[in-house]
């Protein structure tokens, strides 16, 4: 028998709440995106587009210059100018990019990859502005030039390569499922035409519906909303990176994550084709925090026992 969880959705929906009313560094959250029917399925999922290696980014050119020799004109130089590095992300994916509620910060993984970036930049890792991104408006945000880059829990793919560039690879996961601590599921095949939750604008929502069992997927606005639509038993499941799950499944001690993945997910920042060299200097800073000890470092402070980090890939 299912239990409810009243206590717990209204702590999340209070989270949620809290999380749009408080201002700190970050620009205030835009309103949720459109979603057109946010628990009907999406269209047919099409065929994987296979046409790249997605891992595979701009190779870097000499040695990461120092903050004050940057090359002139490039894109470094000029956000030096501007004074701030814009950093689109979220601001509910708990240990990667979420709002502490005593603090107002928006903090976690990919928020500390930012200030490393414009550490690179400035000399110092404060000197960043993060933005809000809607999920499915990360890659427009990114080719508008709203902001500089998204680090964002964003798998790079070779659909999204067509539209922004991506840097190496920063974290590899894949796919698992969130259930109930008292559910008998235990894997993606056992969801078979129940409802599942996903970010709109996600991959995780384009997956489950490649499954053949046809779990039946429901977008929210985001993986916040779909753990209130878990609490409040809308839906029997949230399915998505196990990294993001870690993060929901903190926030309720009644859940479990369950299943082998069923998909590789390699995370990676996306930049503006407009600036490759920008790319490049982001992957040489993404090398110098492998090889120093700093990615492992950060790895550790929000996700536990740092493992080996992702060799960069080079086109």
């Amino acid at each position: 028998m299912r239990r409810t969880r009243p206590a717990l959705a209204l702590l999340a929906v209070t989270a949620l709440l809290v999380t749009a009313a408080c201002d700190g560094v970050a620009d205030p959250a835009p309103p949720p995106p459109a979603i057109a029917e946010a628990t009907a399925a999406p269209p047919p999922a099409a065929a994987p587009d296979t046409a790249c290696n997605p891992r595979a980014s701009l190779r870097p050119v000499g040695a990461l210059p120092a903050p004050a020799r940057l090359p002139a004109g490039s894109q470094m130089a000029k956000i030096r100018q501007n004074g701030k590095l814009v950093l689109g992300t979220s601001q509910d994916t708990l240990l990667f990019s979420s709002r502490n509620p005593f603090s107002g910060q928006i903090e976690g993984f990919d928020v500390d990859l930012g200030r490393q970036i414009a550490e690179a930049i400035f000399g110092d890792p404060n000197k960043l502005q993060i933005r809000v991104v809607p999920r499915p408006e990360r890659t427009n945000w990114v080719r508008d030039g709203k902001v500089d880059l998204v680090i964002s829990t964003m798998s790079a793919t070779c659909a999204r390569w067509k539209d922004v560039d991506f840097s190496t690879v920063y974290l590899e996961t894949g796919q698992k499922v969130l259930v109930a601590e008292n559910s008998l599921v235990k894997s993606i095949d056992d969801l078979d035409r129940q409802k599942v939750c996903a970010a709109a604008g996600s991959t995780s929502l384009e997956n489950i519906a490649k499954e053949p069992g046809k779990p039946i997927p429901v977008a929210k606005a985001s993986f916040g909303e779909c753990l209130v639509a878990f609490q409040q038993n809308e839906v029997v499941a949230i399915s998505t990176d196990e990294t993001i799950l870690a993060g929901l499944k903190a926030q309720d001690p009644y859940a479990k994550i369950v299943g082998p993945r069923f998909t590789q997910e390699p995370y990676a920042v996306a930049i503006s084709k407009d600036h490759p060299e920008f790319t490049r200097f982001v992957n040489q800073v993404l090398d110098r925090a492998r090889a120093d000890g700093t990615w492992a470092a950060i790895y550790t402070k929000w996700l536990g026992t740092a493992p080996k980090p992702p060799a960069a890939q080079y086109r």
